[in-house]
């Protein structure tokens, strides 16, 4: 058992980005049974779920032009145009029915702004615009985090990297983790999430 000041937190593990979904990482299921031989080890532990209106600006098919998985720019910054993917409600938003979700003491839902995304558990993708995540975990004296989950590359590795710098110690295991790795995204991430000082297990 983890002390109590560790949380574990466990990242869209979602219809839609496992095997068979609108933007399916490859062998994501496969985190499912580690992560819930790991809930009962953590005293906090939080899950979060992307959660996207229908006419979110992140979507391909919501442009008039840019193909999934093109970039475009947003006022907030550079933004990958993504296939319409856990939209809220959907079968696709639902968590992964193996995952065990009764543990959760919180979840957090994400992207519902419809103008703006969300990678981070912790920020919009403005870096600005808080979840409130941040705020609960230090209600219940949180200093270390755990990370598992989808997508390695992007939700974790965004997550990761703000939870360290908002001083939290931070661990990414990656075996309970997998990647997207859009065009060499996964590399740089592991060399960003190191560069902010998160261990990778």
């Amino acid at each position: 058992m983890h002390p109590d000041t560790t949380a574990l937190l466990v990242i869209d593990v979602q219809h839609d980005f496992c095997p068979g979904g609108a933007l399916a990482v490859a062998d994501g299921d496969a985190v499912v049974p580690l992560i819930n031989a790991m809930l009962g080890d953590y005293a906090v532990r939080v899950f979060t779920q992307d959660w996207h209106p229908a006419d979110h600006s992140s979507f391909a098919d919501n442009h008039s032009v840019g193909e999934p998985f093109s970039l475009t720019e947003m006022p907030y910054g550079p933004q990958v145009l993504w296939p319409r993917h856990c939209v809220q409600g959907s079968d696709g938003a639902a968590f992964h029915p193996a995952l065990e979700t009764d543990p959760a003491d919180m979840i957090i839902r994400k992207g519902f702004r419809p103008q703006i995304d969300s990678y981070s558990a912790f920020f919009e993708n403005d870096h600005v615009t808080p979840t409130g995540l941040e705020g609960y975990l230090r209600s219940r004296g949180v200093t270390d985090l755990v990370l598992t989950g989808i997508a390695t590359d992007f939700c974790v590795a965004y997550s990761a990297i703000d939870a360290a710098r908002l001083g939290f110690k931070v661990t990414v295991l990656q075996e309970a983790c997998r990647a997207i790795d859009l065009d060499g995204s996964l590399d740089k991430a592991l060399s960003d999430m190191r560069a902010a000082g998160v261990v990778l297990a």
